[in-house]
């Protein structure tokens, strides 16, 4: 998983508690990334429908679903990468060793097996579930 799914989340998060269009230049300071790299996640949210956009001086990103019905796994498929992946893979197919030529193989198996577990356990958290933690904890700790 990349950082695109944390600036997505992060994101969305900050439009529902604000309730009003908000540019990527404020976007960026609240998440501590670039605009140019919220406006490339925010083009994959609007893309799936997920937040609306207005362009122009007034223009910005704004967050009109039901937060409640916005899930993590929603947020996770608009940014189109898989959650658990392999950035390399060990072994050769085209070597005789058993082991070195199906190691690979067996490797996507178990990733794909645990991209699907993550993508199932996601659709128990929504964008208004992270809010309610986020100020539940801040009740708690009274700051």
């Amino acid at each position: 998983m990349t950082g695109e799914f944390t600036i997505a989340v992060h994101a969305l998060v900050y439009l529902n508690h604000k309730k009003k269009m908000i540019s990527s230049d404020e976007l960026a300071k609240n998440v501590c990334t670039h605009p140019a790299r919220i406006r490339k996640v925010m083009a994959k949210l609007k893309k799936a429908e997920l937040l609306t956009t207005k362009e122009g001086a007034e223009g910005g990103y704004f967050f009109l679903l039901d937060p409640r019905k916005v899930t993590l796994r929603m947020i996770s498929e608009a940014i189109g990468e898989p959650i658990v992946a392999a950035s390399w893979r060990s072994g050769n197919a085209d070597m005789e060793c058993l082991i070195a030529s199906g190691m690979a193989s067996v490797m996507d198996g178990i990733y794909a097996d645990l991209d699907a577990v993550c993508r199932r356990q996601m659709e128990k958290t929504t964008i208004a579930d992270i809010d309610r933690v986020i100020f539940e904890e801040k009740e708690k700790t009274g700051t």
